[in-house]
């Protein structure tokens, strides 16, 4: 929860994602005119911003701090080239002001590629962290679960699986305010002797560890809501996700088709709509909209690159609740007392 949130500063990549400032800004806004003690600093080219903050309520504009980067990271852009070619780009910018102090979390739309690498080179990952992952929100039959990596690994140890089980373990005791986060390792099966080298391993050191551990979860698990975390290397859990989404998709697109087949099904349809749009409002991405790069020193949320406005609040909103609740800070602690070295 954030109904009390203590004073902080976000820098939002403004440039970023497939719109860019059309929608980062009134997003920022729409954040602002709910919590006055929020601060936000909008990165990329001064010029545009101040023209798309013109008609921004003076009170609002109080809140709001606009800070110049000359260039931008494109959303087909290599990493390395982002890292050493583009250190004025909006994305670079709004994590050096994280690095700085100048502000206690950034959000980018843009390059997921781009700005795992900048975030990692520029913010560096916590002591006992190996590799950062993406972890995000996914609706489930019971309400949420958090799923990662969602695709910054594809090659993975055993302690990187333990590493994340950490970090999600904490982000989802932060965020959600439950004690002990039950851990679910995805696997092929949820039979002990089921799974490759890797995942058996990591079964290990998580049963091992203070960590709840559920054990071994199957995919139809995920949407089930059977544990809190899911804990997958970045290969598995970006398949994963990708074809849960697909699969939405498909459904969506069935649907429609079978209430537009004629007059009666279109009937049939007006009659259900509550009963859609009620379904709709609990599956809706956007609702979960901001995945978290956890493992780093500062707090960083990737917001999906097509975004809409309501969306692109949501990782505002993601950015405020790790912030309030230290999420780095936690895990850290938590590492100190609980990670096992392989």
């Amino acid at each position: 929860m954030i109904d009390n949130l203590h004073s902080s500063t976000i820098a939002i990549d403004a440039m970023g994602g497939d719109v860019g400032l059309e929608v980062t800004v009134p997003a920022a806004i729409d954040v602002l005119k709910r919590y006055s003690r929020l601060n936000i600093i909008l990165v990329g080219d001064e010029a545009s911003l101040k023209e798309q903050l013109s008609g921004c309520p003076a009170s609002i504009q109080k809140q709001i701090t606009v800070k110049h980067a000359s260039q931008i990271v494109g959303m087909d852009e290599k990493p390395a080239s982002a890292l050493r070619g583009k250190k004025d780009s909006s994305m670079r910018v709004a994590i050096n002001l994280v690095k700085s102090g100048d502000a206690d979390a950034c959000i980018s739309a843009g390059n997921t590629g781009a700005l795992m690498a900048t975030a990692r080179f520029v913010l560096k990952t916590l002591p006992g962290i190996d590799r950062p992952a993406i972890c995000s929100a996914i609706p489930t039959q019971t309400g949420h679960t958090h799923m990662l990596d969602l695709g910054a690994n594809v090659d993975l140890s055993a302690q990187h699986l333990f590493e994340f089980a950490v970090m999600g373990s904490v982000l989802t005791s932060a965020v959600d305010n439950i004690e002990k986060p039950s851990i679910g390792l995805l696997n092929i099966g949820q039979e002990a002797m089921k799974g490759n080298e890797q995942v058996q391993q990591a079964a290990n050191l998580i049963s091992n560890s203070s960590l709840n551990y559920h054990g071994f979860i199957e995919g139809d698990d995920i949407y089930k809501g059977v544990v809190d975390v899911v804990v997958a290397d970045g290969f598995v859990g970006n398949i994963s996700l990708k074809t849960s989404e697909g699969v939405a998709k498909m459904i969506v697109y069935y649907i429609k088709r079978e209430f537009n087949k004629n007059i009666f099904t279109k009937l049939a349809g007006l009659i259900a709509m509550p009963v859609l749009n009620a379904f709709k409002s609990k599956v809706d991405p956007r609702k979960y909209n901001g995945a978290s790069l956890v493992g780093l020193k500062g707090i960083v949320v990737k917001s999906h690159g097509g975004a809409d406005v309501f969306s692109f609040s949501n990782a505002i909103k993601v950015a405020m609740l790790e912030v309030e609740n230290k999420v780095p800070q936690r895990i850290s602690k938590v590492l100190e007392e609980t990670l096992v070295h392989s």
